[in-house]
């Protein structure tokens, strides 16, 4: 019962074949051959835009190598306080940068909202050049929270962030996820909402390691393709990366492997309606389902082969206080999520225990 994360399945059967039809014979290297420039065509056509696009193995290296071309070392990166890139990635963001802080902003929304991105700039120091300066804000795609942004809510940032000389980045590690869920268009929840720079995932949704950092306004970036090759994430077999996320994208698959993965999680999330003392945080909008559920009945789902992540308590609602005999789990649906194992954990949680 893999519930634990969407990138801990393999790849998709299309995306294998890719990565088959690439191996054979020679190409040439660091990204400069065929599968390379029709994966960034494809991604042109796909956004409906002129982007540049930089492929990498790692969301981590996606989201560095993005924000160091934003933010200069003394400027900081403006985050929901439960953003992957303040809690999850180490320092990395602070060492591709070169020392730009990192700065969460408390929030007691699940998303980083307009009202309390301007509420903290209004609050922040501005004395040069002693206080370190807003360079960058950024957004993750769905949400630490499992929500997801609407273009109207990432345009309203992108306000605010243009208005305060700041640059928006968006880590779309779920990027896919949210798009299925809304239905627009990957345009519309993009570059025509106003972000600058996008990292696009796909090991989560169909992929074994590729990941794309989309250039949408150029002259907002500085020096992306030299921090890439500087920092070792420019691979010598760049075609293995173009062909992943060229069979990703073909005939629209990768939108359908995230319709999967959605469909899966609120399949599951309106099973567990049969399981007392079990209640979502937050509604599921994409694919990752936060429930508060009694410790032991985690504990024994656990022990029984069901596999989740207690999450971090500093995450819950204000207002929402954890009990001690509770657990804080996510449980994530990925595209390869059957209806089978969805059944084996409602069973299993339903079961009276001996």
């Amino acid at each position: 019962m893999p519930f634990g994360s969407d990138n801990q399945t393999g790849c998709s059967p299309q995306v294998l074949q890719a990565l088959i039809e690439a191996n054979v014979g020679h190409s040439h290297g660091y990204g400069q051959d065929d599968w390379t420039a029709r994966a960034v065509a494809a991604l042109r056509d796909v956004f409906e835009t002129d982007l540049e696009a930089y492929f990498v193995a790692t969301g981590t290296a996606a989201n560095g190598l993005a924000l160091a071309s934003l933010v200069q070392p003394w400027q900081q990166v403006l985050c929901h306080a439960q953003s992957h890139i303040a809690t999850d990635e180490s320092t990395a963001p602070e060492g591709f940068t070169g020392g730009a802080r990192v700065q969460a902003i408390a929030c007691d929304e699940p998303k980083l909202t307009a009202h309390a991105l301007r509420t903290h700039l209004a609050r922040a120091g501005r004395d040069h050049p002693h206080n370190p300066q807003p360079g960058a804000v950024s957004i993750a795609q769905a949400t630490e929270s499992g929500l997801v942004y609407s273009p109207d809510e990432v345009a309203a940032l992108a306000e605010c962030a243009r208005a305060n000389a700041m640059a928006l980045h968006m880590d779309g590690a779920r990027f896919a996820n949210a798009v299925a869920a809304q239905g627009c268009s990957p345009a519309q929840l993009s570059w025509r909402a106003g972000v600058d720079i996008l990292t696009l995932g796909a090991s989560k949704n169909g992929c074994w390691a590729a990941e794309a950092i989309l250039v949408f306004r150029k002259e907002r970036v500085a020096g992306l393709e030299h921090r890439r090759k500087r920092s070792g994430h420019l691979l010598a077999k760049g075609r293995l990366l173009g062909a992943q996320m060229l069979g990703w994208l073909r005939d629209g698959h990768w939108l359908e492997l995230a319709r999967h993965a959605n469909r899966q999680a609120t399949q599951l999330a309106r099973r567990l309606d049969e399981v007392p003392g079990v209640s979502l945080v937050w509604p599921v909008q994409a694919n990752e389902l936060f429930l508060l559920m009694p410790r032991a009945l985690a504990l024994r789902l656990q022990a029984g082969g069901a596999e989740f992540y207690e999450w971090y308590a500093s995450a819950l609602p204000a207002g929402l206080n954890l009990r001690a005999d509770q657990m804080f789990v996510r449980l994530v649906c990925s595209f390869a999520t059957t209806d089978e194992q969805i059944e084996a954990f409602i069973g299993q949680a339903v079961q009276r225990p001996a």
